[in-house]
Order: structure tokens, then C-alpha cells, then sequence
């Protein structure tokens, strides 16, 4: 598990630190030279050359580091923009059948708030550490010039220091697990009291949400205030060894027969040093936090993906009605169709799909679905329905190929799927669930997510087949209108309906629906599941419900039964 690393850029940006750094220290020291020997009022031309070397100092400070937090920065930037690529592109194979119990909110904070710690480690440790260590090491050996004993004064102070930053760190690690474990736990209190705010309502239970956010903070502000003792007393000590070096600087200059402007160059030397070597405290716990966040991404990420990848026999799947061919496979007559390039016209054809005595589950030895015996005919309507637990979210996770079964077979075309390229499987199925995110961006950007190179056209077309075309024409600037935080707020039917559009335009064959109206009145529900069903052409439609909603337009309804640790299909026709 590495945290900081270093590069071209990041020694650079610490070379410009550390002469920033030493400015300052030379700032202070030459300032309390002039301060004393201008008391003493020699002729002016005397102090000329010190008066100058002030104002460079009092420049180059500011200068170099401005200079070096450019640097710092365009390189954490760049890395920060890297890393959270490459994060996000491990994290995709993990989803969602190793994310466990997590939920949006912890896991938003991985990817986000811990990423961006870990990057961020690198300007303010790395960087600093640099930048003390060159002015620290220049300081001790331009005085030991003037005064040996001095110089030897201040080496002592670098190291006592690396001393108590070493300590420091391991205080601030011991802690920081607990800081970020209750700092997720804040954040998933108010993204579940937020997204369920209407919900607490109409049950009257704001008070008790209120409640868990407030001990939620409260248990974060008890471990911050626990782990700040230990940062307390790190910061005192690297202020007592600051007096300690000048108490000892001013004894040794006092004994030395220096003039008295020396004198008072040489005690300020060890005050100037402190307060550089002073940085490491923070330097000490954003390293510390820095690990703390390493290790929960690494937790995270070094997973074994639940879904083996299969290799791709033919380039194409092979359906009952026609072939859906691969885009990375041109056929003999340069024709390419994709389910990942059609559009919302419908003309996507979708396969047969088929489970004989499927089981699966998403912990190793358990068991959470099964066995499942389900055929798929092209441009089906079936329900999935049962009780909590039964597998029936199992079932679609299964399907769009997040989980690997346990056992029995699932074929496309009459082809398992473990023979056929992952990508191109995943991509015949658009997924609504009960939670659709609404990206805060233009409602044109929240459709591109599903359908990139669909025209405006087609985005519009698929507003109004999911029933929101009123909606679209009430709207300020159109596609363009910003959704969510800092734009328009969505109601849940204008959310249900907005995923539903999504999956229309993307022109996937095969939508999944796990409970998309689950939150929603009854009338409303009803309304969006006639559009999609409506609008839904040649696609199969798998949905699953709780609450019989939509029920009466299914072709068929498979029940799944939870019978101990057994379980066990039944199907009858819908109406």
C-alpha cells in the first residue's frame, strides 16, 4: 500500500518550496541583523547592502511559493483526474455484487472524499516535508558559518523534530480509522434522511432522522476531538523545542564574543527554523489520514470481480429471431448492428434468454436464489414476484450479467453466456431501479449517460415515450435545463420517468425493471408503467414488483417461493 510517491514535478515543487522556505528564515534573520545594527547608527551606506538583501527575501518568499503551489497543484490535478480513472474502472467490475452492504453514500466517499485525500497527500506531505528539510539543513549550515555551536543547535532541532513528527504519525493512524469510519456514517445518515425526506414526512418521522444525524456528528466530533489531543501535544512540542533552541542559541551567542547585531541573527536563527519545521504537525496528519484512506480503497477495490470474464467464440449472438452482432465485429456484408449503437426507434431485436436450475448468491456459500427455471421469449412482458429475500433482484443482477451463477445454465441465443464477450452482454440490458440518479446537469447530459451518441432528436422522442413530453415542453431551456442541486428539482414520478426515458433511448433489448415505481402513489405508478410497457416495441420487458403494480399488462407472472433454504419457480399467465 503506497501513499506518496515521488516525481519530477512533486521534487520540483518541493525544490521551490524549500527555497520559499528558506527565504523566510533568511527574511528573519537578516531583519533582526538590520533591526540592531541600525539601533547603533552606523552610516547609512554600512547598511545598504543588508537593507537590499531584506526586500529580496521579503519578495522571493512570496514569489517561490506561489511558484511551487502552481506546481504542487497542476501535479496533484493531473494525478487526482489519473487516479480517479483508473479507480472508477476497478470499480465497475465490482458492481454491485461486491460492494456488499454498502451504500451509495459510503461509497461515494471512497471513491471521492478518500481518493482525493490520498492524492492530495502528496502537496501537503511530501511537498512540505521537502521544502522543511532543504531549509532546515541550509539553515544549520549557514550558521554553523557564523557560530558552529549554533549550527549544531539547529541540526538538533531537525532532528528532535523528525522525532516528534514520527510520534505524531502514529498517534494520528491509531485514530484516523475511527475518524473516517464515523465521518461515512455521517454521510450515509444524511443521504438516507435526504433521499427519503418525503417518506419521514408523511410518517412523521423527521425527529428521529434529525436524531440519528445529530449522533452521528456527535460521534464525529468525539473522535476528531480525541484524535486533536494527540495533534495538540505534537504541535507543543515542536513549540518547546523552538524555545529550547533559542534559549540555547542565545546562551551560546551571549559566551561567543560576537557583536551584538551577530548575536540577535543568531538567536533568531533557531525562532525562524521552528516555525518552518512547524508545518510537519499537518504534514504528519494528512499522512496519516492518507493511509487510513489507502486502506479503505484498497479494502474496496481488491476484490475478486463476481462475474468471470468469458471469451467472445464468434464476435455475435446467435437469436432465435436474427443475429445481435457484436460492434467491435463487421458481418460479411459490412453490416454492424449493436445493441449499444441502436437508437430509441425500437429496432433493436431482443434474444431469447433462458435459465434452467439457476442458482446464485452474492456471498461465497450462500445460496440466495434457486434453483430457477425462466425462458425469455424476444419482446416478452414477465413479472417477477415473491417475497422479500426470494432472489428476485438476484434474478435480474444474474441476468445483466453482475453475478455469476452458482449453478444450472444461462444461455442467449441457445449460447452460455460464460462464451460471450461480457461487454456485449451487459450491453443488451438497460437496468431501472427503485433509486435513479439524476446527474446535476443538463437534462441533455442525463440522457447522454445511456444513449452518448443518440441526436437531440432521439432524446426528445425518448422524453415522450416515457410520458414526459408536457414536462420537456414546460422547461426553461429545454435539454439544456440543469437538473438537481442548482437547477430544476424532480419530482419521484419526473425521476421514475426520466430513468425510464433513459432506458428507451439507450435501445437496449432487454430492459430490467427492479421495482422502478416502488415509491411512488398508485395512479402515478400505474401511469408510468402503461407508458413504458406502451412504448416499449419489440423489447422485453422483465419487471420486479412488490406491489402488483402493472401487473394486469404482463404476459406472463413467475412467482418465487422461499420455502427454508429452498426455492421454487411458479408461473401462471398474467390477466
Amino acid at each position: 500500500m503506497r501513499v506518496l510517491g515521488l516525481s519530477r514535478g512533486l521534487i520540483m515543487a518541493g525544490l521551490l518550496g524549500g527555497i520559499a522556505t528558506a527565504s523566510g528564515i533568511a527574511l528573519t534573520t537578516t531583519s533582526g541583523w538590520l533591526i540592531v545594527r541600525a539601533d547603533q547608527r552606523p552610516q547609512i551606506m554600512l547598511l545598504l547592502t543588508t537593507i537590499v538583501a531584506v526586500r529580496t527575501f521579503g519578495l522571493a518568499r512570496p514569489v517561490f511559493r506561489y511558484w511551487e503551489r502552481l506546481r504542487s497543484h497542476d501535479v496533484a490535478l493531473g494525478d487526482l483526474a489519473e487516479r480517479r480513472t483508473r479507480t472508477y474502472a476497478a470499480l465497475i467490475p465490482l458492481t454491485p455484487a461486491r460492494l456488499g452492504s454498502r451504500g451509495r453514500a459510503d461509497v461515494l466517499t471512497g471513491v471521492v472524499d478518500d481518493l482525493t485525500d490520498v492524492v492530495e497527500a502528496s502537496v501537503r506531505v511530501t511537498v512540505p516535508a521537502i521544502a522543511a528539510l532543504l531549509a532546515g539543513i541550509t539553515a544549520a549550515a549557514l550558521t554553523a558559518l557564523v557560530d558552529p555551536g549554533v549550527g549544531l543547535v539547529v541540526a538538533g532541532m531537525l532532528a528532535a523534530t523528525a522525532v516528534v513528527a514520527t510520534i505524531a504519525d502514529r498517534l494520528e493512524s491509531q485514530s484516523q480509522s475511527e475518524v473516517l469510519t464515523a465521518r461515512a456514517e455521517v454521510a450515509r445518515v444524511a443521504q438516507l434522511g435526504s433521499e427519503h425526506s418525503d417518506e419521514l414526512r408523511s410518517i412523521g418521522g423527521t425527529a428521529t432522522a434529525a436524531e440519528w444525524l445529530r449522533a452521528a456528528h456527535d460521534t464525529l466530533q468525539a473522535t476528531v476531538t480525541r484524535q486533536a489531543r494527540g495533534r495538540s501535544l505534537s504541535a507543543a512540542a515542536v513549540l518547546v523545542i523552538t524555545g529550547a533552541g533559542a534559549l540555547a542559541s542565545a546562551t551560546l551567542a551571549a559566551g561567543s564574543g560576537a557583536s551584538t547585531p551577530v548575536m540577535a541573527l543568531l538567536v533568531l536563527a533557531p525562532v525562524a527554523t521552528g516555525e518552518a519545521l512547524g508545518v510537519l504537525t499537518d504534514a504528519t496528519r494528512a499522512h496519516a489520514r492518507a493511509r487510513a484512506c489507502q486502506q479503505r480503497l484498497d479494502e474496496l477495490l481488491d476484490q475478486e470481480p463476481a462475474v468471470v470474464e468469458g471469451a467472445l467464440r464468434d464476435g455475435r449472438f446467435a437469436t432465435s429471431s436474427g443475429n445481435v452482432t457484436s460492434s467491435r465485429t463487421a458481418t460479411s456484408s459490412g453490416n454492424v448492428t449493436s445493441s449499444r449503437t441502436a437508437t430509441s426507434s425500437g429496432s433493436a431485436t431482443a434474444p431469447r434468454l433462458e435459465l434452467r436450475g439457476l442458482t446464485a448468491g452474492w456471498l461465497p456459500g450462500r445460496t440466495h436464489l434457486g434453483p430457477l427455471d425462466l425462458t425469455v421469449e424476444p419482446g416478452a412482458r414477465i413479472a417477477l414476484v415473491g417475497p422479500n429475500g426470494s432472489g428476485k433482484s438476484t434474478a435480474l443482477a444474474v441476468l445483466a450479467r453482475h453475478l455469476d451463477p452458482i449453478g444450472g445454465s444461462y444461455t442467449i441465443g441457445g449460447t452460455d453466456v460464460a462464451d460471450l464477450d461480457l461487454a456485449d452482454v451487459r450491453a443488451l440490458f438497460a437496468i431501472v431501479d427503485d433509486e435513479p440518479h439524476v446527474l446535476a446537469a443538463s437534462l441533455r447530459a442525463n440522457l447522454a449517460l445511456a444513449a452518448p451518441d443518440a441526436d437531440d432528436e432521439a432524446l426528445v422522442d425518448s422524453l415522450r415515450r416515457a410520458g414526459l413530453g408536457t414536462w420537456l415542453t414546460g422547461l426553461p431551456d429545454g435539454l439544456d435545463s440543469r437538473l438537481g442541486t442548482g437547477g430544476l428539482g424532480v419530482s419521484g414520478g419526473e425521476r421514475a420517468r426520466l430513468s425510464i426515458a433513459r432506458a428507451i433511448a439507450s435501445g437496449r433489448p432487454v430492459i430490467l425493471l427492479d421495482e422502478p415505481v416502488a415509491h411512488l402513489d398508485h395512479p402515478t405508478a400505474e401511469a408510468v408503467i402503461a407508458d413504458l410497457l406502451q412504448h416499449a416495441g419489440e423489447r422485453s420487458v422483465i419487471m420486479v414488483t412488490h406491489h402488483g403494480v402493472g401487473l394486469d399488462r404482463m404476459d406472463r407472472i413467475v412467482t418465487i417461493e422461499t420455502k427454508g433454504v429452498s426455492r421454487r419457480a411458479q408461473e401462471r399467465i398474467a390477466g
